[in-house]
């Protein structure tokens, strides 16, 4: 059964490996661009995905990309009613976190990312820090991928489906502490090695798998 879907697996990424490819691409280019505000957009619309869904990010991100950098909170959240689950308390979080990034590191996000030596650390402070608000571990690596990090698995409810389906973990429910999340990345990442594709191209392929999409 399982050699089956690893099959199933390696055969739909021949079909979509270019566009996942591109995607990727389109990933790397906002770190190398250095622009701080679009890292920031990056950051806002992961707090706006958490608890939610890719779509309902994308939707949220375009509400309010025009008075991002500007607006309070209640501006914010009104351009997000009947658009985001929970368009007040994510709204709080984007201003609290902007605010906090320009008061304690001068809203300089691309020297502030790159100043830690180890990809788990850079991780851990975006997960942990008390002041970076509505992001854990799964947004935290959606976001580092989205701007061009690679080796980070965004253990979403769809891949961890296809990873339980896969009978590679035992339950598809997400991971609610440091050592699980990290366990079933290296899970992944055992099955990127075993299928011969790239980590960050596996990660994105699973969830095209659920979804339909490659988005972001």
């Amino acid at each position: 059964m399982a050699n089956k879907s690893f099959k199933r697996l390696e055969f739909s990424y021949k079909e979509k490996r270019n566009l996942i490819r591109a995607r990727l691409k389109e990933f790397r280019g906002i770190l190398e661009s250095g622009d701080d505000k679009r890292i920031f957009e990056e950051l806002a619309f992961c707090i706006l995905t958490a608890g939610a869904s890719a779509r309902m990010g994308i939707r949220s991100i375009d509400a309010i990309r025009d008075i991002l950098f500007d607006a309070g909170a209640r501006e914010l959240g009104y351009r997000l009613q009947h658009i985001h689950r929970f368009p007040n308390s994510r709204a709080r979080y984007i201003v609290h976190t902007r605010n906090h990034l320009e008061r304690e590191f001068g809203f300089k996000l691309k020297d502030l990312i790159l100043g830690f030596e180890h990809p788990l650390d850079r991780r851990d402070f975006l997960a942990q820090y008390k002041d970076i608000k509505g992001i854990g571990y799964k947004e935290a690596s959606h976001f580092l991928r989205n701007i061009g990090f690679s080796g980070y698995g965004i253990l979403d409810k769809h891949v961890l489906r296809c990873l339980y389906e896969l009978r590679l973990i035992r339950s598809p429910k997400s991971p609610t502490t440091r050592k699980r999340y990290i366990r079933i990345e290296n899970k992944l990442k055992n099955l990127a090695t075993l299928l011969k594709i790239d980590f960050d191209e596996l990660d994105l392929l699973l969830w095209s798998e659920k979804t339909g999409e490659i988005l972001k």
